[in-house]
């Protein structure tokens, strides 16, 4: 049997800037990232051994432990983001540059629509943070279809 890996597959690069950059901030210490900071599990455990903690949101925000630094990846939460800013806390945005310009357009588009009675409907899966991030810029008024 032959087996062929495409020269293409692999992380994508907003993974591999994620990654990288938390990599930087770890050899300066301890940093925590609100939620996964890339969508896989053995990344993921490589640099929790490195001393990356991953936090997750309750229902007022972010849980603040005695942290000040924190890697932010899908802006899918602004309240949180603005929470851990205010209280003191650095945040580094590792969030990829292809999923930022799609909330941009889903917020422009937004911006175009509310006003006539358009209504903005997202096809992925309801919960992961893209498509949350997603929702978020529409004021969670966007349509979830899944498959």
């Amino acid at each position: 049997m032959k087996v062929e890996i495409d020269a293409n597959s692999g992380f994508c690069f907003g993974v591999v800037n994620a990654i990288a950059k938390a990599e930087e901030e770890l050899q300066h210490g301890r940093l925590y990232c609100i939620g996964d900071i890339v969508h896989n599990s053995l990344e993921v455990e490589r640099l929790k051994q490195l001393g990356l903690s991953t936090i997750e949101h309750d229902e007022d925000g972010v849980q603040i432990v005695p942290i000040t630094k924190i890697a932010h990846v899908h802006l899918d939460d602004l309240v949180g983001y603005e929470l851990a800013k205010k209280n003191g806390i650095e945040v580094i945005d590792a969030s990829c540059p292809v999923v930022l310009n799609l909330q941009k357009k889903i917020r422009k588009a937004y911006e175009e629509v509310r006003g006539n009675g358009g209504q903005i409907v997202i096809y992925g899966k309801r919960g992961h943070a893209e498509v949350n991030g997603l929702v978020a810029q529409t004021n969670d008024e966007a349509l979830i279809i899944e498959q």
